[in-house]
């Protein structure tokens, strides 16, 4: 639906554009690609790689919790007709004790994820709109169209001066 209202707009945008242009005026009109500026943007790469740093440390700890908890697991399974009743009642909540507390700490490790990419994600969004404007303006674009592009020739894609834009603002 959302795909739907884009097209619409940008068709009606287009239509009263063509509509108000004298014969003698040129319009200069450009398309990005925001998701392929994102992905090849050098700000991007970084946001990844300060992310990756920030939760390594914590993804360790969640995996040897894991492996702890397998080898107790292991361990009763091995075990059980040996143990005593009590050992064995003691070593069934310990191991599901540990399981709960491993899967609040893994709720809470992909949400502080999630949270920090979103943070990262919106200041990098916010540097590529300011790019692709600023790009716009250096070469004297009359309109750039993002989102709701079906299709946009390599002419008017600017989407790698963009890109080129963003790898020097990154210096």
């Amino acid at each position: 639906m959302k795909i739907l209202f884009n097209l619409f707009l940008t068709s009606a945008l287009l239509f009263t554009l063509v509509h108000n242009i004298n014969a003698e005026e040129t319009y200069k009109i450009g398309a990005v690609n925001a998701i392929r500026v994102l992905e090849k943007s050098p700000q991007a790469d970084k946001a990844r790689k300060m992310i990756e740093d920030e939760f390594t440390s914590r993804d360790k700890q969640l995996i040897s919790e894991q492996k702890t908890i397998k080898e107790l697991e292991d361990k009763f399974n091995k075990d059980k007709a040996i143990l005593s009743e009590q050992e064995r009642t003691k070593l069934e909540r310990d191991i599901v004790s540990k399981r709960r507390d491993l899967k609040r700490k893994q709720d809470e490790f992909r949400e502080d994820l999630n949270y920090r990419r979103n943070e990262e994600m919106v200041k990098i969004q916010k540097q590529i709109i300011q790019s692709i404007q600023q790009v716009a303006k250096d070469n004297q674009y009359d309109l750039v169209l993002s989102e709701g592009v079906l299709y946009a020739s390599p002419k008017i894609d600017m989407s790698e001066l963009v890109i080129e834009y963003l790898k020097k603002d990154s210096q």
